[in-house]
């Protein structure tokens, strides 16, 4: 049985009141919607006196995550929380984070990059943090916005990983919708993650320098270093994960795999989405289809060798994107997968499905749709080279 109380919340309540619990010592904040009403929430516990914390309402993204940097390094367990233009705000400190080995933990309520303004979900802002050196899960659901916000203070803080993480949730469709999940007594959470443990915290009285300039002679050496760190972070990850499904009675892994198992068609997704697709493939099963999904908690770093063995059976393999990157072959997940499945002995087709942009519906018939493209795929023995769009107005 899932452990813990059952309440009633949405995504971003449920990442404040997972903060709440893990007893952070700051929150740097500023807002932007969707993520807005995290911070909020946060503040109303610190004013409240529920949560003994320093709050820093700052002036801007930039300065959220520069002052929570400051705040880790100090050797506080640190959070902050943003959003698509917010996000692009702190592009530079985002670098700066990762290679100075921060554990801040960042929700980010998924939405999409202007122009033109648009406060709905597509995955632009989690994409342009992909490359930077932060670990990136993906929620698809309200429990699984809290859970992962929980698990993300515990991998970045332990000592085998020392990066920092960020929780996506879709904008407004986790961010804003209320849904019943179970939340541990404050209790269990001291109990599955104790207090932080700063490894070299800045100390007035044992100077060290951070950040230091690193030119020609060993800068190529330090980003190997920092590269092969982030890389080795894999098991670490996997082993909270496992521990926190025995303490929950909630199981989590890098992928997750629905139906998977002898089916030749397998669509593949990040975030809500992916319950929409196991949806249809259930409808699909009654109806003597063999059809399987797979989706990502784990992002960053990539799981090369679990995907790898969800997609074993497959072949012909569907991509779904909530992005787009301009004048390149195909969308970033795509191009993931189509990478990690490059030197496998046995490769299925692969085609890209670009879809939701901007908070556009992604429904049961759009998943129905897809699997049959796929299996359409799967009789002619060829995929298209082009991402195919889905849900687009006609005319």
């Amino acid at each position: 049985m899932s452990r813990g109380r059952l309440v009633g919340m949405n995504g971003d309540r449920a990442v404040a009141y997972a903060v709440k619990q893990a007893k952070v010592d700051v929150i740097s904040a500023y807002p932007i919607t969707p993520q807005t009403i995290i911070v909020e929430s946060l503040a109303e516990y610190v004013n409240n006196g529920e949560l003994d914390a320093a709050y820093i309402p700052v002036e801007s993204e930039h300065s959220a995550l520069s002052a929570a940097v400051g705040a880790s390094l100090a050797g506080a367990r640190v959070f902050t929380a943003t959003s698509s233009q917010g996000l692009a705000f702190m592009w530079e400190i985002l670098w700066i984070a990762a290679g100075l080995r921060t554990t801040i933990v960042m929700a980010m309520g998924n939405r999409a990059l202007s122009p033109n303004i648009n406060i709905h979900c597509s995955h632009d802002d989690a994409y342009a943090a992909r490359d930077t050196g932060w670990m990136q899960f993906f929620a698809e659901n309200v429990q699984e916005a809290y859970d992962l916000t929980l698990m993300a203070f515990r991998i970045s803080e332990d000592h085998r990983v020392l990066f920092p993480s960020i929780v996506n949730l879709d904008g407004f469709i986790l961010t804003h919708a209320a849904e019943g999940l179970r939340v541990l007594e404050d209790r269990d959470v001291d109990e599955f993650l104790p207090p932080k443990k700063p490894v070299n915290a800045i100390d007035p009285e044992r100077p060290m320098t951070y950040g230091a300039l690193d030119l020609i002679d060993w800068y190529m050496e330090h980003r190997k270093f920092q590269f092969e760190a982030f890389e080795s972070t894999r098991p670490a990850i996997k082993e909270v994960f496992e521990e926190y499904g025995e303490f929950t009675g909630r199981s989590y892994s890098p992928v997750k795999t629905f139906n998977t198992e002898g089916a030749e068609v397998v669509l593949v997704a990040l975030g809500s989405s992916a319950g929409t697709l196991r949806h249809a493939s259930r409808e699909l099963a009654a109806e003597g289809k063999k059809l399987g999904v797979v989706s990502l908690t784990q992002y960053r770093p990539f799981p090369v060798d679990e995907i790898r063995r969800a997609l074993s059976e497959a072949s012909v393999v569907g991509v779904l994107d909530r992005s787009l990157s301009f004048g390149s072959p195909a969308p970033q997940l795509f191009a993931d997968i189509a990478s990690a499945l490059y030197s496998a002995k046995r490769r299925p087709l692969l085609f890209s499905a670009v879809y939701g942009l901007g908070g556009r519906d992604f429904t049961p018939q759009h998943a129905r749709e897809l699997f049959s493209f796929a299996q359409e795929v799967l009789r002619k023995g060829e995929a298209p080279q082009r991402s195919i769009w889905i849900g687009l107005r006609e005319g």
